[in-house]
């Protein structure tokens, strides 16, 4: 009833005849042919908009003309939703790898280059990230939300071979294929990283640099590059 009220106020079905006493709407059954091509246009999500402009010049040609405008439509959409299955499934596969993880275990991985966006600059490990996230928002014109999971801060690896951990000396956002990011990047190459996982916050990362300082100086490894320290799972997704 609702919808039939609002195709007889934007003129798109007019009933054939309205009772004014009860208001009832009467329509004949040479009105289904057009009630059925609403539906049918409908039902492949044609706007109401060129419904209402097909009706007005309703021809094969219009015809074809809106449904391949609408075939573009929807493989846009198609490629949409292609972008967004890929992006859940990183991120699935992300969480349940922290998930199952152990803690507090160091690993020697073999990790591909992965492409990032920067902003070099000291930054203290008491001080809230919200700030220079949001700079990095400022800078890739990319949005908050697909931050998640991919926000990593860096010490410098001069500062680390001074055991100093109390200031980060960047703050990067990784980004995946399917951020089509256009903008100045860099890279953090592809290689073996010593690597550990743990609960806690940036500000408990101390002793855990400290171990794995001491794991790479015994098996007379060198430290080569800054750290990179990625927060997986937040307080935004967990208590």
């Amino acid at each position: 009833i609702r919808t039939l009220r609002y195709y007889d106020e934007i003129g798109l079905l007019k009933p054939e005849f309205i009772n004014n006493e009860t208001n009832y709407r009467y329509y004949s059954t040479k009105q289904f042919e057009r009630l059925n091509t609403i539906k049918y246009l409908r039902a492949l999500d044609m706007p109401i908009v060129q419904i209402i402009s097909f009706f007005e010049n309703k021809d094969v040609d219009k015809m074809i003309q809106i449904l391949d405008e609408q075939k573009k439509t929807v493989i846009s959409m198609k490629k949409e939703l292609e972008l967004i299955e890929k992006k859940i499934e990183n991120r699935l596969n992300q969480l349940i790898d922290a998930n199952n993880t152990e803690y507090n275990k160091i690993n020697i991985k073999h990790i591909k280059k992965r492409e990032i966006i920067v902003i070099r600059k000291d930054i203290s490990i008491f001080e809230d990230l919200e700030h220079p996230i949001r700079d990095l928002e400022k800078i890739s014109s990319l949005k908050a939300p697909i931050f998640l999971g991919k926000i990593g801060v860096s010490i410098s690896a001069d500062k680390i071979k001074k055991d100093i951990y109390e200031e980060f000396s960047s703050i990067f956002i990784i980004l995946e294929e399917e951020d089509f990011y256009k903008g100045k990047v860099e890279t953090l190459e592809e290689s073996l990283y010593a690597t550990i996982r743990f609960q806690g916050t940036h500000r408990d990362s101390r002793k855990f640099y400290k171990k794995l300082k001491k794991f790479i100086k015994d098996e007379n490894c060198q430290i080569t590059n800054d750290s990179i320290e990625i927060t997986i799972i937040d307080s935004g997704i967990t208590n």
